[in-house]
């Protein structure tokens, strides 16, 4: 699908939910929407998988049925129905029943179905505990289809939902429905809520912009020096990975550049939000068995995977990114001075975790990897705490790049932010400091990085270029001379020198200026004497 066709499929859907939500909150309609486009996904893809398995039997339903084909397969074969499923689940690893199906509840939708509601509901809970094993567990768990906002009765809430859906489908026949294009359509929608959501977006959303320079930065990284040839990146990790948009962009850039990547792990503490960024996943053609999205704190490292003692066994990513939540409050334990992520380097203070985060993510960086991490300015430049663990960085050599942005980029909060690019093997004993903060588009609620601001950011790291006033290779003595503080404006002034005077072209000017006022005055006398006035002195 083109990208014009992409972005009319969007702005059709997001019109469906501006339309339908009428007082319902944004943040709550949202997670109705993209359920339902979830089960389209689902149920477009199993149903096509049935009909390649079943070939010349899956069966054709007159129009006028309420049956879909696959019921009515399943009605005259019941005996065939346990192998059946078992072989889709060896196939697409899981199972959709037939009236749990998409194209079922849309029919139901059409005609009122006062069962909708009840459908729905256990075609949601079958997906949870049964489709997929235990691996989707929860999946549907913060979708409310008894709550009052969708309506005060049964009856109601029915007829809402049946609106809602008759009006999404409505809104994707126009559409092809592959694979990419729901995916596409279903980011698009979580920028479109998370631009209306206010400081809640930060939670969930990672601006399109940033996330590309993000997922450039560790996909370069990806390639052989002298060939520029990708490399495989087995794995990518976001340790408050949100929808999962910034890991998504990660995988979108290695695959069109002709790479390969492996599995993708992430990890999110919000319920809600940890349920987006597994169908995100799904959306996307991505399997259930090559990502992995874990619920729960990172800071209290609450993952069994990463809890590994034996530092032989420990988990290390190729790639790690985020956008962790900015100088966030915590309380760390006692314990946690001698945990392995933090005890060489300290514990940030509990007025601002964003070196917990990034010393969480730093421990699980490979030996070769690059770890990318948006960070609000305070922690170039914070004395206690922070200024030890910036020092320890600085002095082992693991901080690559600092990178400027400009302002009110996010829909969360207008500060200007900063990307910290981490290597535990880093090669030249520098630091790049790129400052992009003074270039964007302003917009009407947030500025924009256009395309070409965003490929100079990349342009600039990859190799390391230096410009005035724009960015600059700083070897670590002047870092050590100005006390390890990264405040970009130390190493790369933005100020516009006074241009030069030319005295003798002035004087010129000045003498040029001067003849012309005589000659008009000249003139305007000339006028007055013949109109008999006394001329001006």
């Amino acid at each position: 699908m083109t990208d014009t066709k992409q972005k009319q499929l969007g702005n059709t859907l997001w019109a469906i939910a501006d339309q339908l939500r009428g007082a319902m909150d944004a943040d709550d309609f949202r997670d109705y929407m993209l359920s339902f486009l979830f089960l389209r996904y689902l149920s477009d893809n199993y149903e096509a998988a049935a009909k390649k398995e079943l070939g010349s039997d899956y069966p054709t339903v007159d129009a006028e049925s309420r049956l879909v084909p696959l019921a009515a397969w399943y009605a005259a074969n019941a005996a065939d129905v346990p192998a059946f499923e078992k072989q889709m689940r060896r196939k697409v690893h899981y199972v959709v029943q037939p009236l749990h199906l998409w194209s079922n509840v849309a029919n139901m939708a059409r005609q009122q179905d006062g069962e909708l509601l009840h459908v729905l509901q256990a075609g949601f809970r079958y997906i949870e505990t049964e489709s997929f094993e235990s691996t989707f567990a929860g999946l549907f768990s913060e979708i409310d289809l008894g709550s009052t906002k969708l309506g005060k009765t049964y009856a109601d809430r029915n007829a809402k939902l049946c609106t809602i859906i008759q009006k999404i489908a409505e809104g994707l026949a126009a559409f092809s429905t592959d694979v990419d294009t729901l995916g596409d359509a279903y980011e698009y929608l979580i920028g479109q809520f998370a631009a209306g959501s206010g400081k809640k977006a930060g939670e969930f959303y990672t601006p399109q912009q940033i996330s590309d320079v993000l997922s450039a930065i560790v996909t370069l990284d990806s390639q052989e020096p002298k060939t520029g040839a990708k490399q495989r990146l087995d794995s990518v990790m976001d340790f408050a990975c949100g929808s999962g948009s910034l890991l998504m962009n990660v995988r979108r850039r290695m695959l069109a550049a002709g790479g390969t990547i492996g599995r993708i792990y992430g990890q999110e503490k919000n319920v809600t939000t940890y349920n987006l960024a597994r169908m995100n996943m799904l959306l996307h053609g991505v399997k259930d068995t090559e990502f992995e999205i874990f619920h729960g704190d990172t800071l209290a490292n609450e993952w069994d995977k990463l809890r590994e003692l034996n530092p032989a066994k420990q988990p290390k990513f190729d790639a790690i990114v985020a956008n962790p939540p900015f100088s966030l409050r915590w309380e760390p334990s006692e314990a946690m001075a001698d945990d392995v992520r933090f005890k060489n380097h300290g514990l940030a203070p509990k007025s601002a975790a964003d070196f917990a985060f990034l010393l969480h993510g730093f421990h699980f960086l490979k030996d070769e990897g690059v770890m990318a991490i948006i960070l609000p300015h305070g922690v170039l430049f914070r004395g206690g705490a922070e200024e030890r663990i910036r020092t320890k960085l600085l002095k082992d050599g693991h901080i690559d790049t600092v990178i400027g942005l400009p302002s009110n980029l996010f829909y969360s909060t207008g500060i200007p932010v900063c990307i910290l690019v981490l290597k535990k093997c880093k090669k030249p004993d520098d630091v790049l400091f790129i400052n992009a903060a003074e270039h964007f588009v302003k917009g009407k609620r947030q500025n924009q990085l256009t395309d070409e601001h965003i490929a100079k950011i990349i342009n600039t790291y990859q190799h390391r270029l230096e410009a005035p006033r724009y960015s600059r290779r700083v070897e670590m003595a002047e870092v050590q001379k100005n006390d390890f503080n990264l405040n970009i404006s130390r190493y790369i002034s933005t100020a516009v020198g006074e241009a030069e005077i030319d005295l003798e072209a002035t004087n010129k000017e000045l003498v040029a200026i001067e003849l012309a006022i005589k000659n008009a005055k000249d003139m305007h006398n000339r006028f007055l004497v013949e109109l008999g006035l006394k001329p001006l002195p």
